[in-house]
């Protein structure tokens, strides 16, 4: 019988141990010193059975994986396969890896997890399946490691005016060795090819002792004319392990860096800058293992004291806190995992718990440390612009509302200034949400806490609106600056738009003035506008990309003959096309043009198939040249008594839903994409457990669905490596087919 055999140079790894904890680089290295090397001979079949695949590679981040675990983590999945079919019963094991970091581990049914960091560009691991039946049969594959990207490109994201400039900076899992980062222009995330301006020479920085960090300088072209998003893309050895940074090019000339979020600021420190409690770390055998921050959000006062608004996740670890800790900015994630760094700020005063069922926001208050933090209330980049560009700090409006926070509707422009990516500007797409959201004890995630449903929460989204570390950051209306909400969790769908949610500002003062009888109102002063730095809105480009089903070709076929006989210029109804839905990504529908002003009734679904409402001239479409999706937004605004029914429909069902489909972890109320004169009932929809049929309607409402991962506290946490060496938050490496779940997001 022939076999399949390969010869590999493999070590041991560890001399035996598995996936290394997440200790300080330095440590890790001095300790797993001196185990040496063997030949392994690599044969993925046998007589009896095969393992697959028999040969792969990925990085340290798991990109390339093939599968995910129970807790939504990355894993390679290896099976043993009977060579006349079902599942050989069989044991696993490892050998070779990195002589420092180890061969990583695999679990009883084949799981495999790489190691958390490299010595070397590239490894090799033998994965071993023994018979239990017999041990003497074994069949091994063989699986190739590199290092992927320790944290996201710093910064994430930058805005720029003509011929501005930015250096940004990929830190690879990787001690010593040889490997690089190349960085490259692209016009879409995680693209290759396009893009403007330019980019420098690459320089990277290597030791033994501290994460390799490769680093570019990209320069805007001399001349823009209209705000655009350029994306530098950086690449590690896996071609699958890419990064990227948003450049959002602007003629108005307005530079702005999230690292100034993240910096140690003068005394009287202005909000939004990164901060969290001082003992917000996990420890292991008396070692720092890794450490959590978020974002100070805003000022608030109850006449007589001022305390620092965030998260209770942020300022009091989810319940897990004494009242009497020390605040401090920048957070510890910001200044190494290193204990007692960061200015003092503030003293943990009060929080709203999590475990009580009768609350429903997550907040927290710390009384603010004399002449720590600006009296005035100041925001990071909330003011005008500079005569060089970057944006002053200033305090939110008040003058409107009184300092009671003002009230948010569907589409209403909205800013946050946030640790991780700074000032940023969204949207209103979804009102009156219930959101199930999980907390966790440690930073790890390792010690599940509770699980909480929220309900009348503010969903909020747009392109880089927010990410890991920008929890406990305060949302104000664009247009004059009044506070709207309390961010406290965020992450990217599966059109890789960014979707955030937030508990409403009154609500926020009126339930943190009910524990303890006081009277809040936020600090600021008069009304002005935002400099808004918005990087668009993917959510519609996404969902017309998507390729059809031949099956969903199919029915928006067979329906198209039954449309065709509402065409009826006497009305209105100027002719049907088929498209795609935006509403329902990967789901066919039926065009409906309209003319403008027409007032004719269009079903949500005629055949079975969803309908798109679109109004265009007579002439565009005879010429075939009108439109086949709406914008994302800005179309029209939801008349009143849509929204109503709207509302009353999900109130009646919302509970029911989420406890009828587990997959439905969020319900709320907003603008139908494919119909924006109608409402629809916002789903947020586990991407794991997708059900095969989603209804169009719910009671005669439109339904739009946002499929990513659950709302958990997927905290992108820090972990400390040389002394005095930064290290940021640690995350995924972006894959634009493999959107990342809605994280709490405090760095963690």
């Amino acid at each position: 019988m022939n076999h399949q055999e390969l010869d590999v140079n493999l070590s041991p790894g560890l001399c035996g141990l598995g996936r290394l904890p997440l200790l300080a680089l330095g440590v890790a290295l001095a300790a797993l010193m001196g185990c040496g090397g063997q030949a392994v001979r690599s044969r993925p079949a046998n007589e009896i059975f095969s393992v697959t695949p028999g040969v792969s590679e990925i990085d340290t981040n798991c990109a390339g994986c093939n599968a995910t675990n129970a807790q939504s983590a990355a894993v390679e999945q290896f099976r043993a396969i009977l060579n006349r079919g079902g599942a050989a019963e069989v044991s696993w094991s490892l050998a070779g890896g990195d002589p420092n970091a180890g061969a990583g581990a695999i679990t009883a049914s084949g799981a495999y997890t790489p190691p958390t960091f490299l010595t070397s560009d590239r490894v090799q691991v033998a994965v071993t399946a023994t018979l239990k039946s017999d041990p003497a049969v074994q069949a091994t594959a063989t699986l190739t490691l590199t290092p992927g990207f320790q944290q996201p490109l710093a910064p994430q994201n930058a805005a720029l005016g003509p011929g501005g400039s930015v250096t940004l900076t990929g830190t690879l899992s990787e001690a010593g060795g040889g490997a690089g980062v190349r960085f490259a222009l692209s016009d879409r995330p995680g693209g290759t090819g396009g893009g403007v301006g330019s980019l420098g020479a690459e320089n990277c920085r290597r030791d033994g002792r501290a994460f390799t960090a490769c680093s570019v300088v990209y320069t805007a072209p001399a001349s823009v004319t209209a705000d655009r998003v350029t994306y530098v893309v950086a690449q590690a050895g896996n071609p699958l392990a890419r990064m990227e940074a948003a450049v959002l090019l602007n003629a108005g000339g307005v530079a702005s860096n999230p690292a100034i979020h993240q910096a140690q600021l003068a005394a009287a420190a202005a909000l939004g800058s990164s901060g969290g409690n001082a003992n917000d770390y996990d420890a292991h055998s008396g070692a720092v293992v890794d450490c959590c921050s978020g974002t100070l959000g805003a000022l608030v006062t109850d006449g007589g004291k001022q305390y620092i608004l965030s998260n209770n996740h942020v300022l009091a670890r989810s319940d897990q806190a004494r009242a009497g800790d020390s605040v401090v900015q920048p957070g510890l994630i910001d200044n190494n995992c290193t204990p007692g760094t960061g200015a003092p700020v503030g003293t943990l005063t009060s929080w709203l718990p999590l475990s009580a069922a009768a609350t429903n926001v997550d907040a927290a208050l710390a009384e603010v440390t004399p002449h720590a933090v600006d009296p005035a209330g100041s925001i990071l980049e909330l003011g005008a612009r500079q005569a060089d560009g970057t944006l002053a700090a200033a305090p939110p409006g008040v003058s409107s509302s009184g300092g009671k926070g003002e009230a948010a509707r569907l589409d209403l422009r909205v800013a946050k200034s946030g640790r991780t990516t700074g000032l940023t500007c969204g949207g209103v797409t979804a009102v009156d949400v219930d959101v199930a959201v999980d907390y966790f004890r440690d930073c790890a995630e390792t010690k599940p806490y509770l699980t909480k449903t929220f309900t009348n929460q503010l969903g909020l989204s747009g392109n880089r609106f927010s990410d890991s570390g920008d929890s406990g950051a305060l949302v104000v209306d664009a247009a004059n600056a009044e506070p709207l909400g309390l961010y406290f969790a965020g992450g990217r769908d599966a059109a890789g738009v960014g979707q955030g949610m937030a508990s409403l500002a009154g609500e926020v003062l009126s339930e943190l003035d009910a524990q303890e009888g006081r009277s809040l109102t936020f600090v600021g002063g008069p009304d002005h506008a935002v400099s808004c730095l918005s990087y668009g809105d993917g959510t519609v480009a996404a969902a017309q990309a998507q390729r059809l089903s031949t099956a969903q070709i199919g029915r928006v076929r067979r329906a198209l003959a039954q449309a065709r006989q509402l065409v009826n210029p006497a009305t209105g109804v100027l002719g049907v096309a088929m498209g795609k839905s935006s509403d329902r990504p990967g789901e066919a529908a039926l065009v409906i043009y309209l003319s403008a002003g027409a007032t004719a009734a269009i079903p949500a679904a005629i055949g079975g198939v969803r309908t798109m409402v679109i109004v265009a001239g007579a002439q565009a479409v005879s010429s075939g040249a009108a439109p086949l999706a709406n914008p994302a937004t800005g179309v029209t605004t939801l008349p009143g008594p849509a929204l109503a029914q709207a509302l009353a429909v999900k109130r009646q069902t919302a509970r029911g839903l989420m406890e009828r489909t587990p997959a439905f972890f969020g319900v709320g109320v907003g603008q139908s994409l494919d119909n924006p004169r109608e409402a629809a009932l916002v789903i947020y929809v586990d991407r794991k457990r997708v059900p095969a049929e989603l209804p169009q309607t719910i009671d005669g409402v439109r339904t739009r669905y946002i499929v990513m991962d659950r709302l958990h506290v997927t905290r992108s946490f820090a972990v400390p490596h040389e002394p005095q060496e930064r290290c940021g938050a640690r995350a995924e490496s972006f894959d634009p087919q493999r959107p990342l779940g809605l994280f709490q997001g405090d760095s963690r």
